[in-house]
Parts: structure tokens; C-alpha cells; sequence
């Protein structure tokens, strides 16, 4: 098949997770990402992560996260030569992605305004804590401060248990599936137009904009957001429950499928009772209804509740751990885990693609994490540096 993104070049400046994660998604659709890093230091991500050893090897797990598929050269801006060297990469580039504090670029001589004299149709993602200008814009920004600063944290989680942090570094992945769709959606432009782009990507704003409901409860209605735990504030029986083994999330938002619902219990007589007849009155009578639910789920486990609802078009399914839901063989049904080898080492891991399939192939990986600087020596003499000239770069710490 011929990849959606086949012969774009994307140069991803970033490090740890937003941007490195946007250029991810770009790479499996077919995107050539070459990441530009730091000798000797390279994306923080390679030194995070689980696993000690991999961490000291400079491959930590956080790192093989979200970098398969692309490569590896190292490049110090800082330095005259270094800075002239990257300019020259980017005349053969499409894209360009980085996440800097706001303004660095600029300050190196690299920004979107120096780069488009070198390329005019280039398209340049910054990705920040807070966009390009206002007056947080220089403020360090990692996921948890954007957690903190969007709201987020304070609708998560009860009354007595929040504001609470989301498990895992979900601003960032909101900011770098933002920065990845805005590049795409400039690459389609550009086709058309043949004209370039400077694209300010915020991560509070890109949070901010997926709290829906939330905030337009605020923005329209005057309704100030609370804390609902597990429970959804729209319906009534819809949240998690306890069952005679285990936790089941049940969504029966609409009012057949409450009607469902209470035959497949074996409890009728909530049809009737005046508490629980219409959504409004089960919201109004939350806590009581919930107990009289429990209590009914305690006579089978999560998993045969599970069935029994699906089976009735009532919307169910149970809690369970990162390693239940990606060992569900609907997952292997589906392809989502990817095998990437390093051929070199031995070496293999699974990565998961992105959360799409296409009719013209999968997005996919082709191949393992880089490693640090591992793809410099070829990428630099495609760009007609001599042997002489690369050693040079080398014995001056510019590469």
C-alpha cells in the first residue's frame, strides 16, 4: 500500500511525551520523522521509564513508547556550525515540530519566521504548556501542572477522594493528538494551496477543549462543574457498581434501557416505583437507587453481568486492569499491539498503533526506537556532507 503520509518529512525537535507522541501518530501513517536531538543527551524520555537497565542505555521504556518508526541524528543548535547544519535539513523538510518554552526558537534563530526564508512552504508546530503569547506563555509546563491549571484534576475523582490527577499524562497525549491532526490538517492545505503554516498549539487549550459537557455547563449554563466519582451526573443507573465479584460499569442512559435493565435483575417493581419512573426522579433519588442495585448485582460476578446486559442492548462492561484490557482478545482480533525488532541487537518489543484502522493498511510502526544519533551518519551525507566534513562535525561536539 502507498501510506497516507508517504514522502512527507517531519523533523521532530521534541522531548518526552507531546510532541513526541504527535510525530508517532505521523509516522505510522507514513511520515519520514527524523528526530533531531542533543548529543550525548537526546530526548529525555530515554532515560525514564520502568525498567532500570533500558533507562541506562539511554531506551527507556518511555522512550520506546512512542518513537518506533522513526530515526535518530544529533545535532547541537547552539553551535554556529550545528545551527547552519539543521537549516540545511530543514530546506529538504515538510515539517517541523517542536516543544520549547515559548519564544527559544525565536531566540536561536530558528523560528518559524528564519525557517520559512529557507523553506516557504514549511509547516511549523510549536507545542506548549500555554501557546506562543499570553501571559503564561514562559511558564514551564509538564502534564500535571496542565492537569492542574485546566480544571481537570477538580472534576476528578468525589466529594472526599479530589480533585484528583488522571492515571496517566493524558494533557499531553491530548496536546500531541492536537498538534498531529492541525499538522495533517495544514499538509492537506498545503496540497492544494501550495502554502505553508505556523501552527500554536496549546496543551491547556487542547485539554480545555475536550471537556465538552463540563464546560459548557459552565459556559452556557452558569453550572459550576462537581465531582462525581464513578457515577455519570447525566443518568441514573450509570457509573461503576460492585457485584458479587468484581466492579461493573453500567451505562443505562436512556430510559428503555433502564426498563432492560430491571427485568434483567429480576426487579420489575422499579418500573413502578414513583423514586425511579423517569430519568429526573432516579437522579433525584441517586444514593437509593444505587444501593438497591448493588445489592441485586451481588448474585453473579462482573463478567456474567457483563453478558447477561450486553445481551439485552444495555451498555456494560466490567472494570479492569491495563494488563486485562490489552490481553482481551479483541485487541489481537483488531492487530492494536505491534511487534518492532532491532535486528541489529535481537532485540523486540510491542508498541500500540494508533487508535484507527484504514481500508488501505494500518497504521503501523515499520521500525524500532533509534537509537541516539543512530541514523546521523546516513541522513548527513544524503545531504551531501563528506566524509571529511561529517568526521570534522564530530571532533567540534556538533554532532
Amino acid at each position: 500500500m502507498t501510506q497516507l503520509l508517504n514522502q512527507v518529512r517531519v523533523l521532530d525537535l521534541t522531548n518526552v511525551l507531546a510532541g513526541p507522541y504527535a510525530c508517532y501518530q505521523l509516522a505510522q501513517l507514513g511520515a519520514e520523522v527524523i528526530k533531531v536531538e542533543r548529543p550525548l543527551q537526546g530526548d529525555l524520555a530515554r532515560q525514564l521509564g520502568a525498567d532500570a537497565q533500558r533507562n541506562a542505555e539511554m531506551m527507556g521504556v518511555s522512550f520506546l513508547a512512542q518513537n518506533a518508526g522513526k530515526q535518530s541524528v544529533t545535532i547541537d543548535f547552539k553551535h554556529p556550525q550545528g545551527k547552519a547544519l539543521f537549516k540545511k535539513l530543514v530546506a529538504t523538510a515538510d515539517v517541523v515540530v517542536e516543544n520549547f518554552r515559548a519564544g527559544v526558537m525565536d531566540r536561536l534563530g530558528l523560528g518559524y519566521d528564519d525557517l520559512k526564508e529557507i523553506k516557504p512552504d514549511l509547516i511549523y508546530c510549536a507545542i506548549s504548556g500555554f501557546g506562543q503569547d499570553g501571559p503564561m506563555s514562559t511558564l514551564p509546563a509538564y502534564d500535571q501542572i496542565i492537569q492542574g491549571q485546566s480544571g481537570l484534576m477538580s472534576v476528578t475523582g468525589d466529594a472526599q477522594s479530589g480533585p484528583l490527577r488522571v492515571g496517566y499524562p493524558v494533557c499531553d497525549t491530548i496536546g500531541g493528538m492536537t498538534a498531529a491532526f492541525a499538522i495533517a490538517s495544514a499538509l492537506f492545505r498545503r496540497e492544494r494551496t501550495g502554502q505553508g503554516e505556523s501552527i500554536d498549539v496549546s496543551m491547556l487549550e487542547s485539554t480545555l477543549g475536550t471537556m465538552g459537557w463540563v464546560v459548557s455547563n459552565w459556559l452556557v449554563s452558569g453550572i459550576r462543574p462537581e465531582r462525581f466519582g464513578n457515577q455519570n451526573m447525566t443518568a441514573v443507573p450509570s457509573g461503576t457498581f460492585k457485584t458479587g465479584d468484581g466492579l461493573i460499569n453500567i451505562a443505562a442512559n436512556q430510559q428503555a434501557q433502564f426498563e432492560r435493565l430491571a427485568k434483567a435483575v429480576g426487579h420489575e417493581e422499579w418500573l413502578a416505583d414513583p423514586r425511579f419512573e423517569t430519568r429526573d426522579k432516579r437522579k433525584q433519588h441517586r444514593e437509593q437507587f444505587n444501593v438497591l442495585l448493588e445489592a441485586a448485582l451481588r448474585e453473579r460476578s462482573a463478567t456474567e453481568w457483563s453478558e447477561i446486559f450486553n445481551a439485552r442492548d444495555i451498555p456494560a462492561g466490567e472494570v479492569r486492569t491495563v494488563e486485562q484490557a490489552l490481553d482481551n482478545p479483541h485487541m489481537e482480533a483488531r492487530g492494536f499491539i505491534k511487534t518492532v525488532r532491532d535486528e541489529t541487537r535481537g532485540d523486540e518489543i510491542k508498541v500500540v498503533r494508533s487508535g484507527f484502522r484504514l481500508e488501505s493498511g494500518d497504521p503501523a510502526p515499520t521500525s524500532y526506537p533509534p537509537r541516539l544519533g543512530e541514523h546521523t551518519l546516513s541522513i548527513l551525507e544524503s545531504l551531501g556532507l563528506s566524509t571529511q566534513e561529517i568526521a570534522a562535525l564530530q571532533a567540534d561536539n556538533v554532532i
